[in-house]
């Protein structure tokens, strides 16, 4: 897939991957439909503090992690374009209940309900992967992640102008935010009907059971456990952070924390419940994959994605107290970090495709991200304010290039639990977001720095001793096992049986 290729909506494919970036776009766009707006929230409620806004931007991290667990598995089983459709569509209810809450608990309630939105990310993963062969998918992927991420840049700048300008008044942020929930109603609605999950006579592969991970041996199963426990423990941390901000009471923290242990002791008896039986029969070697690949994925991510949304969180205030920036300008100058997206993450899966090696791909980012903010560590009001914008805005294209070159393997792990695959790396660049955010309240900010890039070098030795070159990374199409052979034979003889059936 060529660049001028982007352009030829005659190729099914290539419409199918615009339409599904957008879908990614609307998502992170409600997603962050509340922080360009924080300020005038505060202002006209009349009621709302500082403190209330840094309560919800907490709970608007807060489900993303288990909804791309959950997201991941229905995607697998039911297909991208409903589990799209029904997110977008679904997620319009708390926007518009956000909106024109009037009580502190709705507004907390909508927020909390409304973090799963930012699962969205994990369907197009699987759906762009059914459409591009392996030769092309980093490619692909970089291109639907980059162009969707920008939606969170896209709310900072419409947003504003929409409640100040084409609204106004006290009650403009509250239309800005419903204008974002009617987007994704209407847009849902037409995800459904023009997209279809694989091309023409292209069966959808499917887990041989939803629940949990499939795995291909009792090792990689106690890995699996010892994996799922950070993504409940990061919630414990956002409760914890909640209750120091005065939000939750001593009982309500302590009563989530035993949810959470009820939640994560279910979470291990689903893992045993679907692979013990599958494990004790025998997986066939050709079925057979590396767990371990799948936890160097989610540490790659926790490293480059956890601090892209903890530095763009910090960024702004940094450049204002270094250099004695007004607002304005700092906010403008750390845009930079998430702008260069647009083109840093599909370069990385472009490298990932051309270089014939996306591990050695992948072990080049993540040092060049350790590097870089060691770099950004030592910056301060002595050097040249643009020596200080190019070294972020260089550190930026290594910490994007490294998730477009994550999600170019991702898809190739093992192709019908792709989607749970996507979940679980894309739900541990969420835990990084959480566990940075919470050492940036303790530390400084050149330490903070510092503990960036220590992150991205335990994930860079991770990917060193650990990470596999996937097999057929560079195929025309994706390996298939006798499972998965199986699996299309069963599904080609139901739609004879169906088709038959109708022709009565």
């Amino acid at each position: 897939m060529k660049t001028p290729e982007l352009l030829d909506f005659k190729q099914e494919r290539i419409r199918i991957l615009h339409l599904t970036w957008f879908a990614f776009f609307l998502s992170f766009f409600t997603w962050f439909n509340m922080a360009p707006l924080a300020t005038t929230m505060v202002k006209t409620s009349g009621w709302l503090t500082t403190d209330h806004v840094k309560a919800l931007a907490i709970l608007n991290v807060a489900l993303t992690i288990p909804a791309r667990i959950v997201i991941g598995s229905l995607l697998d089983k039911y297909g991208p374009r409903i589990v799209f459709s029904l997110l977008l569509i679904t997620m319009a209810i708390p926007t518009f209940t956000f909106a024109f809450g009037n009580s502190w608990t709705q507004l907390f309630i909508s927020r909390l309900v409304l973090s799963t939105v930012g699962a969205g990310f994990v369907i197009g993963i699987r759906m762009v992967a059914e459409w591009f062969p392996p030769k092309m998918v980093g490619r692909a992927e970089g291109f639907y992640a980059g162009w969707g991420n920008f939606g969170s840049a896209a709310a900072a700048i419409v947003l504003p102008y929409v409640a100040l300008t084409m609204f106004g008044g006290d009650n403009g942020w509250r239309y800005a935010i419903v204008f974002t929930g009617l987007i994704n109603l209407i847009y849902g609605t037409i995800y459904f009907f023009v997209v279809r999950d694989t091309p023409e006579g292209k069966v959808y592969h499917k887990p041989k059971k939803v629940g949990a991970m499939e795995v291909s041996s009792f090792g990689d199963m106690i890995q699996l456990i010892l994996w799922t426990f950070p993504l409940v423990g990061a919630l414990g941390l956002l409760s914890w952070r909640l209750n120091k901000l005065g939000f939750i009471n001593d009982t309500a923290l302590y009563s989530a924390y035993f949810v959470l242990t009820a939640v994560f002791i279910y979470q291990v008896y689903k893992i045993i419940q679907v692979n013990v039986p599958a494990l004790k029969k025998g997986v066939p070697e050709d079925d057979k994959y590396k767990f371990r690949n799948v936890g160097v994925l989610n540490s790659t991510y926790f490293a480059n994605f956890g601090a892209e949304l903890a530095v763009i969180s910090m960024l702004p205030a940094f450049f204002e107290e270094t250099f004695a920036l007004a607002p304005a300008m700092a906010g403008l100058i750390a845009s930079s970090f998430a702008f260069v997206n647009l083109f840093a993450r599909p370069l990385g899966g472009l490298l990932s495709d051309s270089l014939n090696n996306r591990r050695l791909v992948m072990l080049f980012y993540m040092l060049g991200i350790g590097i870089g903010f060691v770099f950004m560590g030592l910056i301060n009001s002595s050097w040249p304010l643009i020596m200080a914008i190019f070294v972020t805005v260089v550190t930026s294209m290594f910490v994007q290039g490294a998730e477009g070159a994550t999600f170019a393997i991702i898809p190739l792990v093992k192709k019908r639990i792709t989607g749970q695959v996507a979940g679980m790396a894309g739900a541990y660049g969420n835990v990084g977001s959480v566990v940075y955010l919470t050492l940036f309240t303790m530390v400084s900010t050149q330490q903070f720095f510092y503990i960036l890039a220590g992150g991205a070098f335990v994930s860079f030795l991770l990917a060193l001793f650990f990470l596999e070159e996937p097999k057929g990374s560079f195929a025309e199409d994706y390996q298939l096992s006798s499972v998965d052979l199986e699996g299309q034979q069963q599904t080609e003889q139901k739609k004879l049986v169906k088709n038959e059936l109708v022709n009565e």
